[in-house]
């Protein structure tokens, strides 16, 4: 039930949304008449008409997000092979581009709109308890969603993959698919660890606030700036200025990186709004084609002469897969649907990078009246429109969710390894510095939690310090509702079943708190902790181990890193799904390149390492189907 003050919450941000929408209207139509280097008319992929397809091709990818998008265009370098890409999405917009608007892209037209089960356990400040799980129903999938930032994870993540009977995927192996990926400019370009003739640019991003600096310098005073400013280099730990998946500061999604250059290469199709609704398996249990709906259209079926391969990401993958007869026996019968192969492990082993919310401080400017931080109304204006389409430059280019990002251990990681256990994402905003026009829709807030935590400090100068758990030990799953193509699975990522997960989160909070905030640096800014606290925790004792433990498991947040639902391992891993070269198990004709083959979530957001798996999965394609490659 939403009381008094949650209804004139709910009315001030109704309010709002006249003059912000009306500003993105006003910056779309001027890209569109200004930016042609963001219209890129000439290089957008072509949307193919079912009519003009072929019946059969070489290859048949499904998903054209972070890996499918890469892995069709690698494909398609082979000219004699036939390469399909459907993707149930739309192209990108023009207002994805734009780095600071990414929060109003979730729960678009963009989204595919996930929401987790109800729970009591997590997500309590949401209605119902159910989390938002944005991921991109889009040309270049979730990589048009994200906040681009751009990391591989940790040596040790990969090495361990290898150690877990995963021959090939040590770090030793794959950092060459990392740079072979990269196309890094600045400083990075100079670097042993980056590549700088892949078509992902990496950059840093183009504008960013005053605290940007002031974050590394309280960083310095604790001793903790990453040596070489770089957490994708020699060693992850410590506090860097973020790496992005950028290109003249606007976002590089797979789609701008690997398919527009690919767009007219004449093995390439590609065909949007196209929903695959089945893996077409035979009787000798061999993948030759899929059923896909468009628009309107009547079902089309397509066939595959040599691979389907499945990059549908970490919830669709194993939707597609039970619905195609491949997973659990009892699940799928339970459901009506036929069995060809029992695979207990799909849907299995999800995991997440979960996030705790809330870390919210107030700042003051001891200098002048200026705003330290992005306070939107101030910065998102007719004359940043201005400076965006005709100077190149302005807030429009910032990522204000994370300026500075760092590794840290928390007291339960060996210090001696270089193995953070904690991400931290040091943000020059906060829930409140919208008055909730874009934060609270993006992660699902009700009204009445934003009324009592964040409607008194609308528009003031804060900064937030966002924990994420990197290897959380409880684990999730996803479940088929029926087996209706069109209808989302069921999600459940069970935060917290762990106790040690919800232990190592708020020692991140409290870091925050006691070591950061607390240093020369942030005590001149006089940064204090938001006093508006959460009514369901004002019963225990303020700032105590079970303070911090309520906080999170009210603002529990994903940070979009879905993973492990379709395992990696070997055959005799019951719970495997595919074998190290991606090949599902009990099926011929058939891979899985995408997030859900993870058999453990990497140290640090994952659309890189998804990007890697791409790039490595399309060479042992390549060696497989050529003689001499």
């Amino acid at each position: 039930m939403v009381t008094l003050t949650g209804i004139f919450t709910a009315a001030r941000i109704i309010l709002t949304y006249g003059p912000g929408f009306a500003l993105i209207f006003l910056l779309n139509r001027a890209i569109e008449i200004e930016r042609p280097d963001i219209v890129d008319h000439h290089h957008r992929v072509h949307d193919l008409h079912p009519d003009d397809g072929y019946d059969t091709y070489d290859f048949i990818v499904i998903g054209g997000g972070s890996a499918g998008a890469a892995v069709a265009a690698r494909l398609s370098e082979v000219q004699k092979w036939s390469v399909l890409l459907l993707e149930a999405g739309p192209d990108e917009t023009y207002i994805s581009d734009v780095p600071q608007l990414f929060p109003t892209l979730q729960q678009s037209e963009l989204d595919w709109k996930f929401v987790t089960q109800p729970t009591e356990h997590f997500c309590l400040m949401n209605e119902n308890g159910q989390c938002l799980w944005p991921r991109g129903k889009v040309l270049g999938g979730s990589s048009v969603l994200n906040a681009m930032l751009y990391v591989r994870g940790n040596r040790k993540d990969y090495d361990h993959w290898e150690h877990l009977g995963n021959p090939g995927w040590s770090y030793r192996n794959v950092l060459h698919y990392f740079k072979k990926s990269e196309d890094a400019r600045g400083h990075f370009a100079r670097s042993d660890y980056h590549g700088i003739y892949g078509p992902l640019t990496v950059e840093y991003y183009r504008f960013v606030s005053p605290l940007m600096e002031i974050f590394l310098k309280a960083a310095g005073e604790l001793g903790l700036l990453n040596p070489h400013g770089d957490y994708n280099g020699a060693t992850q730990y410590g506090f860097a200025r973020s790496q992005g998946t950028l290109r003249n500061g606007l976002r590089c999604s797979t789609a701008k990186a690997y398919l527009r250059p690919a767009s007219h290469r004449h093995n390439l199709h590609i065909s949007l709004h196209s929903h695959v609704q089945k893996i077409l398996i035979d009787h000798r249990k061999i993948a030759y084609g899929v059923v896909f709906g468009k628009h309107d259209w009547p079902l089309k079926e397509v066939y595959a002469r040599k691979e389907v391969i499945l990059c549908a990401g970490a919830i669709q993958s194993p939707q597609l897969l039970m619905l195609s007869g491949i997973g659990p026996a009892h699940h799928l019968m339970h459901h009506g649907i036929h069995v060809i192969y029992d695979s207990p492990g799909v849907g299995e082993n999800l995991q997440d990078h979960v996030a705790m919310g809330g870390g919210t401080y107030l700042i003051h400017n001891p200098i002048s009246h200026d705003s330290l931080s992005f306070v939107i109304p101030k910065l998102i204006t007719v004359d940043a429109i201005k400076e965006f389409t005709y100077k190149h430059d302005g807030p429009l280019y910032a990522m204000p969710a994370c300026e500075v990002m760092a590794f840290i251990n928390s007291k339960y990681q060996d210090p001696h390894e270089d193995w953070p256990d904690i991400q931290l994402f040091m943000a020059a905003y906060s829930d409140n510095s919208d008055g909730g026009i874009y934060s609270k829709r993006g992660s699902g807030m009700s009204h009445d939690y934003y009324a009592n935590v964040y409607e008194n400090i609308i528009y003031k100068d804060t900064f937030m310090v966002v924990p994420l758990l990197m290897r959380p030990k409880s684990r999730g799953r996803i479940l088929l509702k029926n087996k209706d193509p069109y209808e989302h699975p069921l999600i459940y990522p069970n935060y917290f079943d762990h106790p040690h997960d919800l232990n190592v989160l708020i020692e991140g909070a409290k870091f925050g708190y006691y070591h950061f905030s607390r240093t020369k640096m942030m005590k001149f800014l006089n940064a204090t902790l938001n006093p508006f606290v959460i009514p369901n925790c004002m019963n225990l004792q303020y700032l105590s181990d079970d303070y911090w433990k309520c906080m999170a498991r009210h603002y529990t947040q994903t940070i979009y890193h879905p993973v492990g639902t379709c395992k990696m391992g070997p055959k005799h891993d019951k719970w495997a799904v595919v074998d190290p070269r991606l090949k599902v198990y009990g099926v011929q004709g058939l891979r899985i390149v995408d997030a859900s083959i993870m058999p453990t979530i990497p140290t640090g957001n994952t659309n890189a390492p998804t990007i890697m798996v791409a790039e490595k999965a399309s060479d042992m394609i390549k060696e497989d189907h050529l003689r001499h490659y």
